[in-house]
């Protein structure tokens, strides 16, 4: 085995074991929340259940549907990246999630927007005053969402830098390296897969 072997390997493993490594420390901080979410659901679940169905449902849905969607292109992105034939394709790929992301990030702008009419957002004029809970569960509703829409746009962010990259044939614009972003994409999705049924279908059950 050649000396330029020996040292490509480590290189090309960084990207990912750092990604990994910093989503270990990610996933301890959204478990705090959800903790807290299980907290709340458990000492006030007539409260939090009656705000759980005052959420929009079919946006929630929708924006689900398109992550699942995004995080497909990225990990075929990803896929494709490790031919010569392959990533020419890359580029649409990661401008597809990309677009994608900003579909959702839209989405819940709109939904927020919703809330704040229909005085969803805590404070002297909630709506549901009279629930005990209810008001708890916007604040983490609007602090886990909120949370999760900045770690996206992050996501979008590098997302495009590597499809810039990669359409331009920059020298770090590598297949190790877009692997490293769609594990945070995917990481992404994955909290919205937790967050999704906790908050638009806890008070629709049953």
């Amino acid at each position: 085995m050649s000396s330029a072997a020996l040292t490509s390997e480590p290189d090309e493993l960084t990207g990912p074991f750092g990604m990994w490594v910093f989503l270990a420390s990610e996933v301890l901080f959204f478990g705090a929340l959800l903790l807290a979410y299980t907290y709340g659901r458990s000492h006030w679940p007539a409260g939090f259940a009656a705000a759980s169905h005052e959420t929009h449902v079919v946006i929630g849905t929708l924006n689900t549907a398109l992550l699942l969607t995004s995080s497909a292109l990225v990990a075929l992105a990803v896929a494709c990246g490790e031919t010569r034939e392959g990533r020419r394709r890359v580029p649409a790929l990661l401008w597809g999630a990309c677009a994608l992301g900003l579909a959702f990030l839209a989405l819940k702008g709109v939904e927020y927007a919703k809330e704040f009419h229909e005085h969803l957002v805590p404070g002297p004029s909630f709506r549901l005053q009279d629930q005990t809970g209810a008001q708890l569960f916007y604040v983490l509703y609007f602090l886990t969402t909120g949370l999760h829409a900045v770690h996206l746009t992050i996501g979008i962010v590098l997302l495009a830098a590597f499809a810039h990259g990669s359409r331009h044939a920059k020298g770090w614009a590598l297949p190790r390296g877009i692997e490293a972003a769609g594990l945070y994409w995917h990481f992404v999705d994955v909290v919205w897969i937790f967050l999704y049924p906790l908050i638009y279908l806890g008070g629709r059950s049953g």
